[in-house]
């Protein structure tokens, strides 16, 4: 090629060849590289700039509405939403969004326990009263499952589970943990809402071979689980809806952690003393029995 001694020797593109493919002249080229910036392009590299701080500062969750509102306090000038927006898709930014969540439709039957606990959120030892419920948390890779057991004398979680399939196993795995780490020697009340994870076959069999007695909530009324579904709302408040979670590992780990090093053990509860579950039992257990 003739001209490549020019990029060679001055370290440009070979000027004359890219003029010839534009079909502009050699000084039009240089007329138009030494140009400066327009005020309009200069006003739209702002906007740019505000708009991926916005997008990243978000961490990828945010949609052109919100980015809109932090590039005007950002740039000090208005600029319309969907100038935002086309930056936004110009530059491959989408907010982060997840599919609807289902929960299976419970089976319309006979086969349901009554509401045994009748919001009597009260125990006067471990080990007399639990309930149990299923959430779900939202990942890049779709909906992680959680199933808890929970102690209401303590408010301590005893036994969970994590799947990414919200099934019966998730609810027996998470009942079979409490009762490894507890070992209950009398009759537990176990509540729980309708959901079809706890009225299968496999759960009541789980339910009946450890000998626990079986609790359900009436049919769409939240409050007779109030105890599991304030341990959802602290859950959260306090770690999920402050995380964006790219896999559900890093959900998982990070649940983990909640779980069982900090709710557990380090977590202070008005209701029972300002004291972390953890703690409570111990005190209860370190304080001497009256002879019967």
């Amino acid at each position: 090629m003739k001209y490549a001694w020019i990029s060679k020797q001055e370290g440009l593109y070979p000027v004359i060849l890219l003029c010839r493919v534009l079909s502009v002249s050699r000084s039009g080229y240089y007329d138009w590289q030494k140009r400066l910036p327009s005020e309009q392009q200069k006003r739209r590299e702002t906007i740019r700039q505000a708009a991926s701080d916005s997008y990243q500062g978000s961490g990828g969750v945010y949609g052109y509405r919100k980015v809109h509102e932090d590039v005007i306090e950002a740039v000090g000038f208005y600029c319309c939403p969907e100038t935002v927006r086309r930056v936004l898709a110009a530059e491959g930014m989408k907010s982060q969004t997840v599919r609807k969540h289902r929960y299976p439709k419970t089976k319309r039957d006979d086969s349901f326990a009554p509401n045994l606990l009748s919001r009597d959120f009260t125990a006067s030892a471990p080990n007399q009263k639990w309930v149990s419920d299923i959430t779900y948390i939202p990942t890049g890779e779709g909906w992680l499952y959680l199933a808890i057991v929970q102690d209401i004398f303590s408010r301590k979680i005893v036994g969970w589970s994590m799947s990414n399939r919200v099934d019966a196993d998730l609810a027996c795995n998470a009942l079979d943990m409490a009762i490894n780490n507890r070992s209950p020697t009398g009759e537990v009340l176990f509540h729980s809402d309708r959901g079809s994870q706890y009225t299968s076959s496999s759960f009541s069999s789980a339910l009946h071979r450890h000998g626990c007695v079986t609790s359900m909530s009436r049919r769409g009324n939240c409050w007779d689980n109030a105890v599991a579904e304030n341990f959802f709302s602290k859950l959260k408040r306090e770690r999920v809806n402050r995380t964006i979670y790219k896999t559900r590992e890093q959900a998982r780990q990070d649940i983990f952690i909640y779980l069982e090093i900090f709710y557990n053990r380090k977590r202070r509860h008005a209701g029972i003393g300002y004291v972390s579950p953890e703690r409570y039992e111990q005190e209860f257990y370190r304080k001497p029995k009256l002879a019967a």
